[in-house]
């Protein structure tokens, strides 16, 4: 009589109680998480510090400035941020706002129609419209400058808030209806035909059904968009010679030359310019790297 020994299944894990979330398994070895956790915070110090030094150098003097720069102010002097303010900052901050939120506004509703259109609509030649929408993503907008500069003057936009935004939403329009639509690749067709056969338009479609299923990608198009229009420097230098019409890049850069050397209210401009980005990013980044990952990965 032969004896056989079977080793033991290995125990399940009781199953999870209703309304209870089991916690996932952690993969990969804990040297692994360490290095890991070290590079991500590493790579966090990289990104922050230079914002924390340059808010830091608008409270300084200028002596401290260059005697110790990496170092704390001795007496912080706040009276420099609003010193930055009254200098012309509160007007170029206004001026790119304004300029920022129109061409955004622009740019999204034209891209979500356009590409709304040519994922869910039998547009005639829609593929080499698709060409065309990813040619003009190859086109640089610094070798249009010449021509650029007869056409807003004949439209007599010149020198105005228009130049600035017609330019932004005209060069960034292909580049974000390339990003909605593969977006809307991977979203579900099925809600939209029942709503049409329900009785609904297009348009009521697309706003109650479309806009909020592919609210990732817009606010990721929005974001995008909003920091294009937010730094770019050369239309805005180019086409606004008005002192109360520069948005914040060529403000700043005509208030280092102003200030003579006062590196404590430069710094602080500066800051002040980069605050609202920075608050906005850290906002909606929940819906800018959902909508950046499905988007790109389509």
């Amino acid at each position: 009589m032969t004896l056989t020994l079977h080793e033991p299944a290995p125990a399940e894990a009781p199953p999870a109680a209703p309304g209870e979330r089991r916690k996932p398994a952690r993969s990969g070895s804990p040297v692994l998480r360490v290095l890991t956790y070290c590079a991500l915070a590493a790579l966090a110090v990289a990104v922050v510090y230079p914002l924390c030094w340059m808010a830091l150098s608008g409270l300084k003097t200028n002596g401290e400035i260059f005697s110790d720069p990496w170092g704390l102010p001795a007496h912080p002097d706040w009276g420099t941020y609003a010193d930055a303010w009254h200098q012309g900052v509160l007007g170029y901050l206004l001026n790119s706002a304004l300029v920022t939120a129109a061409s955004v506004l622009a740019v999204v509703l034209i891209s979500a129609w356009a590409a709304y259109g040519l994922t869910r609509l039998a547009i005639p030649y829609s593929q080499p419209a698709l060409l065309l929408v990813l040619g003009a993503m190859m086109l640089s907008p610094t070798v249009a400058l010449v021509p650029l500069t007869q056409l807003l003057q004949a439209l007599h936009i010149y020198d105005t808030y228009w130049a600035l935004i017609v330019l932004y939403t005209a060069f960034k329009v292909p580049f974000t209806t390339f990003l909605i639509r593969a977006y809307l690749l991977g979203q579900p067709v099925e809600v939209e035909e029942a709503a049409l056969i329900d009785g609904a338009s297009r348009w009521q479609a697309f706003w109650r059904i479309v806009v909020p299923m592919a609210r990732p990608i817009l606010v990721s198009a929005a974001l995008l968009q909003a920091l294009f229009s937010w730094n770019e420097y050369a239309f805005a230098l180019v086409f606004i010679t008005d002192d109360h019409l520069k948005t914040l890049p060529v403000g700043l850069a005509d208030l280092a030359g102003r200030l003579n050397s006062d590196w404590p209210m430069l710094f602080a401009g500066l800051t002040i310019a980069a605050l609202p980005m920075i608050v906005i990013f850290l906002v909606a980044q929940r819906h800018f790297v959902r909508g950046l990952s499905e988007g790109f990965g389509k």
